[in-house]
This record gives structure tokens, C-alpha cells and sequence, in this order.
């Protein structure tokens, strides 16, 4: 994979292990929202100067590899998530919602967010004061063109309010949708080939410097194919700067748990990187 970081001075490319900084990149938008990113990387890199301080340009400059685009995301897609969504619904008796749509033919997509509302790497995410059941819900997250066409990988936190979620379905969108809900980054990975279906995600939840959770997936677990989602979401949908899509999330910290205010949550995914936040 080749990852592709937007930083405030330009764009920086990581080419297996060497970095390549563009700074005649004005458009975000144009750059990523191509059917050919892989191809256009090559070419880009070709002409690019190579620097030698790529890492400190990434911590120093960093920022998240949105711009006009929409973020959304897929619900109950891992069956550990079905069964986490049944778990916070019985008290509701919304439980066979979640074990429906697991097995319908239609995933559940719902809007996540726009720019304004996410915050890359190494920034804070908030949880809401009228929740008391928060959590971070790690994701892979897939770049999409106007054409519908995947072309990159990101890491995606869609932070969630489990109990506004789960006292009614009806108030996903208050669960979901907030200031500072999604985290996206550090870069988009982009490759000529699908990624690979062995691929972990690693999430863990430092707190006060103690380890309070830490949980990886594969996503070979995901019950639905990435074509199957991005298919649905383009069915009646328009992106004419391309989309991200949160593909769903295989970790559910336990019941008893929830986030609190300076926890520091770090989601990997192979092959692309590290995001890191911090509750606010």
C-alpha cells in the first residue's frame, strides 16, 4: 500500500517507506476523487521531492483526508455488533431490529458525517454530555469515487452514545451525529488490489497510562462484501467529490464499560497506519 496524507504545507506520499512531498496539489477534492489514485500516485511521486523528515511533517502537519466529501457508515455488519445492538435494545424491546437486518438483504447506512464534524489524528473527539454510555466503534473506512469506484483505505472512529441508541432506534441519528463524532486518518492507502481480507484492526483505550481495553478483528469477519455496501449507498446517492464509508465495527467494549474524558483511543489497521484521539 502507499499512503497518501494531507498536510497543511501540501500532499506527502509514504512509497514503502520513502517520502515524497507535493506542495503544487491545490485541490484536495480533484486529487483523491480519481478512478486511477493508484496509477496517479506513481506518476505524482515520479516528479516529487524526496524528503527526508516525512514523519516529523506528518506529526507537526497532519490533517484529515477529507475536504467536501461525506463520511457515512454501515451498521451491524461483524456479528459481534448484532449482538451488541441486541444487548443495548432489550430493555426496548428493539432487539429484533438489529438481528433483521443483520440477515436482510439491505444493510443498515446511515449519514455520519460532514468535514465540519470530523477530526483527523493525534486531534479530540467528543462524547455527549447526555449520554452515559459512550464508545468508540473502530472502522474501516473505504475512500469511494464519484463513479463508485474503491480506490483507498482509511481508519475510521464512529463514536457512538449507546444509550441513546439503544433506549430507541429512532434516535440513531442523535447517537451518531454530533460535534467532533468522527475521527478519520491518518492517510488514505491505496494499492492496485483490493485489501487484503486477512487485514487486523487493533483498537486500545489507554486510561490515566493503564491499558482499560484492547480488542482486534480481522475483517474476514465482516458479514458484507465492501462492493455490497458501496452498491446500496450509490443506489439513490450523488458524491460528486467521492465519499468515505465506515464499514462497520467487530469490537464492542463490554457493558460495563464506557469512555470518560482524557482516555486516549488508538485504533491500527494493517497496512495503513495509527489513529490516535483523545476524548475530550
Amino acid at each position: 500500500m502507499h499512503r497518501i496524507y494531507k498536510l497543511k504545507s501540501g500532499v506527502l506520499f509514504d512509497v514503502n517507506g520513502n517520502f515524497y512531498l507535493e506542495e503544487k496539489i491545490k485541490d484536495w477534492n480533484d486529487f483523491i476523487n480519481n478512478d486511477d489514485l493508484f496509477q496517479s500516485v506513481i506518476r505524482i511521486v515520479a516528479g516529487a521531492k524526496k524528503v527526508e523528515n516525512g514523519l516529523q511533517l506528518i506529526d507537526q502537519e497532519v490533517l484529515p483526508p477529507i475536504d467536501k466529501q461525506e463520511i457515512w457508515a454501515s451498521g451491524v455488519t461483524y456479528f459481534r455488533s448484532r449482538e451488541a445492538r441486541k444487548e443495548e435494545a432489550e430493555t426496548t424491546e428493539g432487539e429484533n431490529f438489529y438481528e433483521k437486518v443483520y440477515d436482510a438483504v439491505r444493510p443498515e447506512l446511515f449519514f455520519k458525517a460532514s468535514a465540519q464534524r470530523t477530526v483527523g489524528t493525534n486531534d479530540k473527539v467528543n462524547i455527549r454530555k447526555d449520554s452515559v454510555w459512550n464508545v468508540p466503534e473502530p472502522e474501516l473506512t473505504l475512500f469511494v469515487t464519484s463513479n463508485s469506484s474503491i480506490v483507498g483505505y482509511s481508519i475510521g472512529n464512529d463514536m457512538s452514545s449507546r444509550s441513546i441508541e439503544g433506549e430507541n432506534p429512532l434516535y440513531l441519528p442523535q447517537a451518531k451525529v454530533y460535534e467532533r463524532c468522527a475521527a478519520l486518518g491518518p492517510c488514505i492507502a491505496v494499492s492496485n488490489k483490493p485489501i487484503d481480507s486477512g487485514t487486523r484492526i487493533l483498537m486500545k483505550i489507554v486510561r490515566e497510562r493503564n491499558l482499560v481495553y484492547e480488542e482486534s478483528v480481522s475483517i474476514n469477519q465482516m458479514k458484507r462484501k465492501h462492493q455490497e455496501l458501496v452498491s446500496f449507498l450509490f443506489k439513490e446517492c450523488e458524491f460528486p467529490y467521492g465519499c468515505f464509508l465506515m464499514t462497520g465495527t467487530g469490537m464492542v467494549p463490554p457493558k460495563e464499560f464506557t469512555l470518560k474524558s482524557g482516555d486516549e483511543i488508538s485504533i491500527s489497521i494493517d497496512s495503513i497506519g495509527t489513529l490516535v484521539n483523545t476524548v475530550n
